[in-house]
């Protein structure tokens, strides 16, 4: 397994739509699923997507960030969850809008909107169809982790730039007490 280079925001891989993967158990996926896992873990990422490590592929994967787990309340994966050729669909009208940061975009937070339940289909690692309902936290991470396969990164979906700041300011003006600061989605 190997450490891959984020791509950050500028470089042109993050604003290209991501192609479907069509060989899931394809050897150079599986390594590309190791890489980026290993890769997440070292960034302390819970999030990450292919197009984030230079690659534009829809793959993107969720894991809490080492003892985080369960401080994220109820429906977090106990495994890295890794989603292939994900398809997000809103259950509800209802958004709540709240801090995001990024490995493509360190050192930046900012409030997004975002939906609070989604339906998702994908694949998994094997290729098997998987489809489940994620809420809350689960479901803004999963939303922010797609949206790196449309060319979208989290500042284009804040409804105003009034809240972006540096990680610095971001804890001491505005984290709750208590928040992890340095753990990029």
């Amino acid at each position: 397994m190997a450490i891959l280079k984020i791509a950050r925001l500028g470089h042109p891989v993050l604003r290209t739509p991501a192609e479907p993967i069509k060989n899931v158990q394809a050897p150079e996926i599986q390594r590309l699923i190791d890489d980026m896992l290993e890769t997440m873990r070292e960034y302390a990422g819970i999030g990450l997507a292919a197009p984030q490590v230079h690659r534009s592929l829809q793959l993107c994967m969720v894991e809490g960030a080492e003892g985080l787990r369960t401080d994220h309340g109820e429906g977090w994966p106990r495994s890295p969850l890794i989603l292939i050729n994900p398809h997000i669909t809103a259950v509800t009208d209802r958004m709540e809008e709240d801090w995001e940061g990024c490995l493509s975009l360190p050192d930046l937070r900012g409030k997004v909107p975002r939906f609070t339940e989604i339906q998702v289909q994908a694949q998994d690692r094997q290729g098997k169809p998987r489809q489940f309902t994620a809420k809350d936290f689960l479901a803004r991470v999963i939303q922010h982790e797609a949206d790196h396969l449309d060319a979208t990164v989290f500042v284009d979906r804040m409804k105003s730039l009034e809240t972006l700041s540096f990680l610095a300011e971001f804890a001491r003006y505005w984290a709750p007490e208590g928040t992890p600061v340095e753990e990029e989605e």
